[in-house]
């Protein structure tokens, strides 16, 4: 069966069968952060990444794509702001994005999920781009993101590649952390 690439994503379940977790404040039985619990920027990411979903699976128009998302439930709780640069930087800037993520890979793009991919394509963008974040906020959001859309170990495979990029792409902040212990050598 093919994914609808114009359906909105909805978060894995949970790789033991959905047997209940300890609860957590602020979070869901998966581990995922509860809607309410979500900042306006986080939503923008999601949202990002529905739409970075269409545009990798069903090459839609990223106009089209981006006037399906506004409409969305939800979407008048995110940083509309945010989800514009991450969705059309990211796209605009898909090739150099690739390059920069591919020396990383240990397999092709084509064998990487689109769920992952668009993650590290946020991540990298964030990177680049969205120096009022903090490096390890770009990361935390991005496995939070991998964790609750992607497959099973999928947030793992998007913690090392982004990981491996951080220092070449935010040299001076991932050092000072490190320094600080704020981060591992």
């Amino acid at each position: 069966m093919t994914e609808d690439p114009s359906k909105p994503l909805k978060p894995a379940k949970p790789a033991d069968g959905g047997k209940p977790r300890q609860s957590r404040v602020g979070l869901t039985s998966t581990g995922a952060r509860k809607a309410s619990a979500k900042s306006n920027r986080s939503r923008a990411r999601e949202f990002a990444l529905q739409a970075l979903y269409q545009h990798l699976v069903g090459r839609n128009d990223p106009t089209d794509i981006d006037h399906f998302t506004r409409d969305l439930a939800g979407f008048h709780k995110a940083d509309a702001l945010h989800y514009d640069a991450l969705l059309h930087g990211s796209i605009e800037g898909a090739e150099q994005l690739d390059a920069l993520i591919r020396p990383l890979l240990d397999r092709k793009f084509e064998e990487i999920s689109p769920i992952e991919h668009a993650v590290m394509w946020i991540g990298v963008y964030e990177f680049q781009n969205c120096l009022d974040v903090p490096w390890r906020v770009v990361l935390n959001e991005c496995i939070e993101l991998a964790k609750e859309f992607g497959g099973t170990d999928g947030h793992k495979y998007v913690n090392a590649v982004l990981n491996g990029l951080a220092p070449q792409l935010r040299p001076l902040e991932v050092e000072a952390d490190r320094a600080s212990g704020k981060a591992k050598a």
